[in-house]
């Protein structure tokens, strides 16, 4: 197989979580997995397990703050391999702030990463993904940006649903070059943010949501990596502008 035969996938955020799922999905699906995260040690490991379970993968330390270095991953992609085929938006943070201490560079850090970053890694792809004319985007937003408010985490309520925004605009232009943009907006998952005692529900806080999810537990990582490689795949070859809400029914139910 050729260096242009093999799809590849650039995934931020792919050291933990959604993200290293994600990384772990894609590459049991044969494609060429491009790892990034300001995790380097965590993004290395990833990288390891993908190669060693017959994969390809490779790591690239990346801050998605930076619009050069964003630039130049996709530059560097597109030089060894051609256009990136798919882009998966993940890299976010999520810090509990009461409002009488955001102050505007705690919102500021975060519109930062979990929005303008999902804007500047795609803004470096697109250029390769027109000329190709095809290729599939997935910016990843949360429950929290479309159905519920998250007490002392308006700020991260406001970059997750500006990510939906973004995703409905994005999809329209490139639209006509064959390229899908779309969003998933996960509910509560098991993943080290959730299980943060600090800035979120914490274990405990986890297992009493179980409760209350319809389907009864609370996501795990791959139950959303496996919704994003339905999004990127050809079966999805008609979805664009979405975002498709995986909460395990959170929302849905009334109370």
């Amino acid at each position: 197989m050729s260096n242009q035969d093999q799809n590849v996938v650039l995934i931020t955020g792919a050291g933990i979580g959604i993200g290293r799922a994600t990384a772990k999905a894609f590459g049991a699906l044969n494609y060429r997995v491009f790892v990034t995260d300001v995790l380097q040690a965590e993004g290395e490991v990833v990288t390891a397990e993908i190669r060693l379970a017959g994969g390809r993968a490779e790591f690239h330390p990346l801050n998605v703050r930076d619009t050069a270095a964003c630039d130049e991953i996709g530059a560097t992609v597109e030089k060894k391999y051609g256009a990136i085929d798919s882009v998966i938006a993940n890299a976010g943070i999520a810090h509990k702030v009461p409002l009488d201490e955001l102050t505007d560079e705690k919102w500021d850090l975060t519109m930062d990463i979990d929005l303008k970053g999902v804007f500047r890694i795609i803004r470096a792809a697109l250029p390769g993904m027109k000329q190709k004319k095809s290729g599939s985007i997935v910016a990843v937003s949360s429950i929290m940006g479309i159905a519920y408010g998250w007490d002392e985490h308006a700020h991260c309520s406001a970059a997750k649903a500006g990510v939906v925004g973004l995703v409905r605009g994005l999809a329209v232009e490139p639209g006509r070059h064959g390229i899908r943009v779309n969003g998933l907006a996960p509910g509560f998952i098991r993943t080290a943010q959730a299980l943060s005692e600090q800035h979120s529900k914490g274990e405990s806080g986890l297992n009493a949501v179980s409760a209350s999810v319809p389907l009864g537990r609370v996501g795990e990582p791959e139950d959303m990596a496996d919704v994003i490689t339905f999004m990127v795949s050809d079966k999805a070859r008609y979805l664009t502008g979405q975002t498709i809400m995986v909460d395990g029914g959170l929302a849905i139910q009334s109370h």
